[in-house]
């Protein structure tokens, strides 16, 4: 299969000035994908493009990953409604070692190169680049761009100047990687489209030459139209700190059915055939989960690695009652106590206290009325008292669920 097919099948199809995809497999582009460090962890948004990326290297194309030192100085414009609030220095610089460490774990086996746009833009003296940039971009086109008509609109609330020359300063980064590094090629999220083809025109410009742009597509849940990566707690991060290995794998668990062959297809390197097969054993036996099982396996191993994902297994097990709480070892408990809402209560403790307590219930009464109904659970048994038991604690602790998703989960732990 050529990359051209490749990504096709996949859907990584969009936004694209080559007049002709096939181009993919008869020229070997240096290409660059640019990040800013807004915050210290990508997201399974950013994740979608790099899994694209990993494609275009597997078929002999050369990339290099930008890290935003600069423009994450000032902030993309582009989408937001109202001016960013700057971030420090050190904020910028912490954030763009985390990226670059990401980077370098999710490419273990690809040989890559890290760049930071700050390291030619720090010396960059402003006449200088208002001579060498800003005199070949006409007002005409940046003021065309539709985030720019809306924040200058009556309904708008403005723009900076800083923010409205966001857009030179990437523009600038594409012509200097084509000058320094041979770049002929952006890859972008397709909600940077207008940014990369103003680095497109501002080359042409300049050296009359031409260079291409792809883009991803927006990866949207094809269930609920609700742009992929968020959820009612927000965006799902690869950093472990911010989502941890066991909430990421459970994030898969839970795709719908009507999803799951689209996201095998983009966040995992699984061949047609491969997919094709979950795919069809899935079908065979839904309630099984066989094929959110195997997206959740390969996209968790490969952020956090074997040791993590497989931790991240046997607690969802442990959370949905295949395994139980007197099979788990002490070390595993211990995990489990880091990865949910753990408290301690007395041996014949009030349990609608320890749902208030462990926030799965907002009130004693509501508390009282969801045992009454039914929806509580201990150790995965429907329950309908008021008290713990000596016999629920095992292990000196006891697993306190409402209603049956694993999600609504507290760990009790007997209080000596």
């Amino acid at each position: 299969m050529s990359l051209a097919a490749e990504l096709s099948w996949r859907g990584f199809v969009n936004q694209t000035t080559l007049k002709d995809i096939h181009k993919l497999d008869s020229h070997k582009f240096t290409f660059y994908l640019g990040v800013d460090p807004s915050s210290d962890s990508m997201t399974i948004g950013n994740l979608a493009i790099i899994m694209m990326i990993k494609h275009f290297i597997n078929y002999g194309h050369k990339p290099i990953l930008l890290v935003g030192g600069a423009t994450g100085l000032i902030g993309d414009p582009d989408g937001k409604l109202e001016e960013r609030a700057l971030k420090t220095n050190q904020q910028i610089i912490n954030n763009k070692q985390a990226i670059a460490k990401q980077y370098r774990k999710l490419f273990n086996t690809e040989k890559i190169q890290i760049v930071d746009n700050y390291d030619w833009f720090k010396d960059f003296n402003y006449l200088e680049f208002l001579r060498q940039v800003g005199k070949h971009v006409p007002m005409r086109q940046m003021l065309a761009r539709d985030f720019v008509e809306k924040r200058l609109s009556n309904k708008g609330k403005g723009i900076s100047y800083a923010e409205f020359s966001y857009v030179l300063i990437q523009a600038y980064d594409f012509l200097y990687l084509h000058q320094n590094y041979n770049v002929d090629m952006q890859i972008c999220g397709s909600d940077q489209w207008g940014n990369c083809i103003a680095g497109v025109d501002l080359i042409r410009r300049i050296t009359n030459h031409t260079v291409d742009v792809w883009s991803a597509p927006l990866i949207v849940n094809p269930v609920s139209g609700i742009k992929f990566g968020k959820s009612e707690e927000g965006a799902i991060w690869l950093d472990p700190a911010k989502t941890s290995p066991t909430a990421f794998y459970q994030f898969w668990i839970n795709t719908q059915d009507e999803a799951i062959e689209k996201y095998l297809k983009i966040y995992t390197t699984l061949s047609k055939s491969e997919i094709e097969s979950v795919v069809s054993r899935h079908k065979q036996s839904p309630k099984r989960r066989l094929a959110q099982y195997a997206l959740a396996d390969h996209v968790c191993e490969l952020v956090h690695g074997k040791i993590a994902t497989q931790q991240a297994k046997q607690i969802t097990e442990f959370l949905t009652g295949k395994i139980e709480l007197s099979k788990m070892k002490k070390e595993q408990i211990k995990l489990i106590k880091q990865q949910i809402t753990t408290i301690y209560s007395q041996q014949d403790g009030s349990i609608a206290q320890a749902l208030v307590n462990s926030k799965l219930t907002d009130s004693n009464s509501r508390a009282r009325q969801l045992i009454k109904e039914g929806a509580i659970y201990i150790n995965n048994q429907q329950i309908k008292r008021k008290f713990f038991l000596k016999e629920d604690y095992v292990n000196e602790c006891l697993l306190l669920r409402r209603g049956k998703s694993y999600k609504d989960c507290a760990l009790i732990e007997l209080k000596k």
